[in-house]
């Protein structure tokens, strides 16, 4: 258990709470929440049940199920939500972790959000041969999970990878000369 989840009393709390933070303009069934934040149903429920007790959250109804969004309104809100924000980061280590077991990697780049570089267009750039995309995608949603939000990604091969080099692809650019953090680099991107 980390830090975090010990002060707030579990690590589903934590997930909970970065999933209604970080995505204010959402709103999520019980179901979603659980999905997103990889935590059971009841303790999803049993959280935003909390949150919207203590108006952190308001809770709707949408059709016949009641969907929960972030209270911006909240007294202590904009609060909360930087001190998430700076303290919610992901350990690079963690992110070789999760990605490494999905292919044959050779690339990896963080970008985006997990840099504060918002002009970047993604927030990871995986190059690899025999990427099992099933894998790929529940890996993405694990570390989705613990930061609270959404990740834009692009996968290539190393063949492709190469080709968009070679050609000024525009996307490639953006991600390798804005600010980025090098996890992986096999091909000698960063030479």
């Amino acid at each position: 258990m980390d830090v975090l989840a010990k002060l707030f009393g579990s690590n589903a709390r934590v997930k909970t709470l970065r999933l209604i933070l970080f995505n204010k303009d959402s709103k999520f069934t019980i179901t979603e929440a659980a999905y997103r934040s990889k935590v059971s149903k009841e303790s999803a429920r049993k959280e935003l049940e909390l949150f919207a007790r203590i108006k952190l959250v308001k809770k709707q109804k949408r059709g016949k199920e009641v969907v929960y969004s972030a209270n911006d309104k909240f007294e202590h809100y904009e609060q909360l939500k930087a001190f998430f924000r700076r303290t919610t980061e992901l350990k690079r280590s963690e992110v070789i972790k999760s990605i490494k077991h999905c292919g044959v990697i050779k690339l990896l780049l963080l970008s985006g959000t997990l840099t504060d570089t918002p002009e970047s267009s993604i927030d990871l750039l995986i190059v690899g041969d025999r990427i099992v995309m099933k894998k790929l995608e529940r890996a993405i949603r694990t570390l989705e999970a613990e930061l609270g939000q959404e990740l834009t990604y692009a996968t290539f091969s190393t063949q492709d990878f190469n080709y968009r080099l070679g050609v000024y692809d525009r996307l490639l650019r953006d991600v390798i000369e804005y600010p980025h953090i090098t996890l992986v680099d096999k091909i000698g991107v960063s030479n």
